[in-house]
């Protein structure tokens, strides 16, 4: 299972400039590659060669001072549920106020790890009034500044030591899919439509703390992992921010999957959620399909179901290389379509060209349509390589730093039109050669 970490706390501590502060420190690692980006939200830290995903409950909090106090406790639950470990941040400057004494109170309650963070520590003064912070009784706490860097570095050496070491995998090593999507679009009636009654044929295995749920599917000449994401225990007795927690209970289950199975309403159709959601999945690079559910609510003619997929391709441009499924899962129409779809992209995740074919097919190509030059300087390719476990292709030439991304789409475009990587997110990688 995948290790989550949660930045908590009232507003105006910090809590967004931690969080750019630490998933800055991950992106001057992996800068060179294409393709790894962020959000405001959700990121992705790696610190002495551990990696975890790291959420701003800072950025999900909306409305006017007035709703604040309820909305902090809402996410703040929400958080605690989801995550491994929290950090919990409070103001130096000000001390501790009612909210953080809240905010306290529910962490105490839940029996979560919490790390204490003092933010806006910028001299020694502050640095000893940050002691009083030890009255909450969750541990050392760390003196930072996140605007200048201060203090981060003992802070995330604390928390990686907190983290629990990875799971060992599963001996089985069978494809992963997870079923994903906004509350009530119908994950759970898929679920239980695909595995029915017959079941003796799966094997359920227990989850962890954060209980995502793996069961054995064996069907129909397939076997994977279906991960469960929906309906595996009783909501939170909160009313819940439905974006923070589809938010948190999709990046458990993306991380630890092959090919995410995006289910979208065919009625409401691709929100803004469902693109956060893929946007999660791409960045993580899963493969992925997007099942549009309750088609049988659409009124329909002849070119319905053509026009609906242009408008869906649309809203996930540039990333339009996707197969889009249509399902009633009520009538259990076509649901064994998006089993089929799951392994045709699991297949094209796994597929490997060699580095002569590719060489062979794609340096022609580019002697015919090379990158601009820049600055009067000619650029070359010399060399081209697949990484041997996912779709991620290095370029070698002379000046990597010169080529745009509009070639590098062109570059992914030559190489989608030879090999079908259909419904898998591509990394184009330059590399000085």
């Amino acid at each position: 299972m995948a290790n989550v970490v949660a930045i908590v706390g009232r507003p105006n501590v910090g809590k967004s400039t931690l969080f750019n502060r630490l998933t800055e420190t991950r992106k001057a690692i992996t800068d060179e590659i294409s393709g790894v980006t962020r959000d405001r939200h959700y990121g992705k830290v790696e610190w002495q060669g551990v990696e975890f995903s790291l959420i701003d409950t800072g950025g999900y909090i909306k409305g006017s001072v007035d709703i604040f106090e309820g909305e902090i406790r809402k996410q703040v639950t929400i958080a605690i549920e989801e995550s491994t470990v929290l950090l919990f941040v409070v103001d130096v400057t000000e001390g501790i106020t009612q909210f953080d004494k809240e905010v306290a109170g529910i962490i105490r309650k839940s029996k979560k790890q919490a790390i204490i963070v003092a933010n806006k520590t910028d001299n020694h003064e502050r640095n000893a009034d940050a002691a009083e912070f030890y009255q909450f009784g969750f541990g050392e706490v760390f003196p930072i500044s996140a605007i200048s860097g201060y203090g981060t570095g003992d802070l995330m050496d604390a928390l990686v030591a907190a983290l629990p070491k990875e799971e060992i995998p599963e001996e089985i090593s069978i494809p992963r899919i997870a079923i994903v999507g906004r509350p009530n679009v119908g994950k759970s009636s898929l679920t239980n439509a695909l595995l029915g009654e017959e079941r003796n044929i799966v094997t359920p295995i227990a989850g962890t703390t954060r209980d995502t749920i793996n069961t054995r599917y064996t069907k129909f000449g397939h076997d994977f992992w279906l991960i469960d994401t929906a309906g595996m225990r009783k909501k939170a007795k909160v009313q819940e921010d439905l974006e923070f927690y589809s938010v948190m209970r999709a990046i458990n289950a993306i991380e630890d999957s092959d090919v995410c199975l995006l289910m979208i309403d065919a009625v409401t159709g691709m929100e803004a959620q469902d693109l956060a959601i893929l946007s999660l999945i791409e960045r993580n690079r899963k493969g992925l399909a997007i099942i549009v559910n309750k088609w049988d609510l659409v009124e329909k003619d002849t070119s319905t179901a053509k026009e609906y997929e242009e408008k869906v391709r649309e809203r996930i441009a540039p990333f339009k290389d996707i197969p889009i499924i249509f399902v009633s899962v009520l009538d259990k129409q076509r649901i064994l379509k998006a089993v089929e779809t799951a392994m045709y992209v699991y297949n094209n995740k796994t597929r490997h060209v060699k580095t002569k074919e590719l060489n062979d097919y794609l340096l022609p190509l580019i002697d015919r349509f090379p990158p601009p030059s820049i600055k009067g300087k000619e650029v070359k390719i010399k060399y081209i390589s697949q990484l041997k476990t996912e779709p991620l292709f290095m370029f070698y030439c002379n000046l990597p730093q010169y080529i745009n991304e509009s070639y590098k789409r062109f570059l992914e475009n030559k190489i989608r039109e030879k090999y079908d990587f259909c419904g898998v997110p591509m990394v184009i990688s330059l590399r000085k050669k």
